[in-house]
């Protein structure tokens, strides 16, 4: 599977919340960093998708641009759905993966803090 295909089949398993399929695509011993902020493990991302998902109303990716790269994938995309308050969660990510064996390994993630903060918020 290329790397575009991966980025795809990834954000769409997060996005439904199956854990079966993220594990699939990820190695056991990924890191995600958001913001250059504390390195996560694949187990820990999984939480963290499920409490977005349990505050977060019709959460989706939407708007993915993204390109294969000879290491991974690079994707920007829109995060979407309806916060807690009523009030819209549209947020702007860019996404630089490397894969490795057909598998993510490493991601790093770049969001606007501020325009998360309702999302932050709201897993307080």
């Amino acid at each position: 599977m290329d790397h575009g295909e991966i980025a795809k089949q990834l954000f769409a398993a997060l996005a439904r919340q199956d854990d079966a399929a993220v594990r699939r695509l990820c190695a056991p011993d990924m890191r995600v960093r958001q913001n250059n902020g504390r390195p996560m493990s694949l187990d820990t991302l999984l939480r963290f998708n499920a409490a977005v998902g349990r505050v977060v109303k019709d959460f989706r990716y939407e708007d993915a641009v993204r390109s294969a790269t000879g290491t991974g994938f690079v994707e920007e995309h829109a995060v979407r759905g309806t916060l807690p308050d009523g009030k819209a969660l549209d947020l702007a990510v860019c996404v630089v993966a490397d894969v490795k064996d057909g598998r993510v390994t490493n991601v790093r993630e770049y969001l606007d803090s501020a325009a998360a903060a309702g999302l932050s918020a709201a897993l307080a």
